[in-house]
C-alpha cells in the first residue's frame, strides 16, 4: 500500500498536514521530537556505562594480599 504513493503523494502529505497544523505546530513537535531523540541516546549511554562498570566491579582482583606474591 505504501508503496504506491511516491514523490507526489507525500508532498501533498506534507501540503495538507502543514495547512492543517501550522508552521509552529510542526516546529515545535520537531523540537520535541529532537528532544526525546536526545533523552534516548542519553539513557542508552548511560545504561552501556552502568554495564561497563558493573563488568568492571566483578572482573577486579579479588585474591588475598598473601596469595598475590605467589603466583
Amino acid at each position: 500500500m505504501l508503496n504506491n504513493i511516491g514523490l507526489p503523494g507525500l508532498l501533498l502529505i506534507a501540503i495538507v498536514v502543514l495547512v492543517l497544523f501550522g508552521r509552529g505546530k510542526i516546529s515545535s513537535l520537531m523540537g520535541e521530537v529532537g528532544k526525546g531523540i536526545t533523552a534516548f541516546k542519553k539513557g542508552v549511554d548511560d545504561g552501556k556505562k552502568e554495564i561497563e562498570d558493573q563488568a568492571a566491579e566483578v572482573a577486579r582482583d579479588v585474591t588475598p594480599e598473601g596469595e598475590k606474591d605467589k603466583a
